[in-house]
């Protein structure tokens, strides 16, 4: 029996690529608000790992480091992706990017990724704390 359980720190460790990645696309929507013609981003994660995790994905069993990778068998292969929101828009200059839209989902980030670390934190916790068998 492991004391680390090595896939929840995985999932966690993911979560959190996802988390900062997500905050740096927001970041640069927000940069370019007035940007003529930019186009949004946002980060897909959750849902393809919601898919793995359910068993919903079909995955290649690879055999051999040249072989190609087909699609994800496992959570610990589900890495974040930004994908362009190319939307219709209902501004005139052909920018799709809402601040409100923007700092919503910059509020819902943090939050996410402060539980998240608090979440690691405390497995890391429990961890120390076994290995100093409970002594202070």
């Amino acid at each position: 029996m492991s004391l680390i359980n090595n896939s929840a720190i995985t999932l966690l460790e993911r979560s959190l690529d996802a988390a900062s990645l997500r905050q740096k696309v927001i970041s640069n929507n927000l940069a370019n608000i007035n940007t003529p013609n930019f186009k949004r981003s946002d980060v897909s994660f959750e849902h393809t790992l919601q898919q793995v995790l359910q068993g919903k994905v079909l995955g290649g069993r690879r055999t051999d480091e040249r072989h190609m990778q087909i699609g994800t068998s496992s959570f610990s292969e589900v890495q974040p992706k930004t994908v362009t929101d190319t939307s219709t828009t209902m501004r005139l200059d052909g920018n799709n990017v809402d601040i409100d839209v923007e700092m919503t989902n910059l509020a819902e980030n943090q939050i996410l990724f402060n539980a998240v670390t608090q979440r690691i934190n405390g497995k890391f916790a429990t961890l120390k704390y076994a290995i100093s068998e409970g002594k202070r």
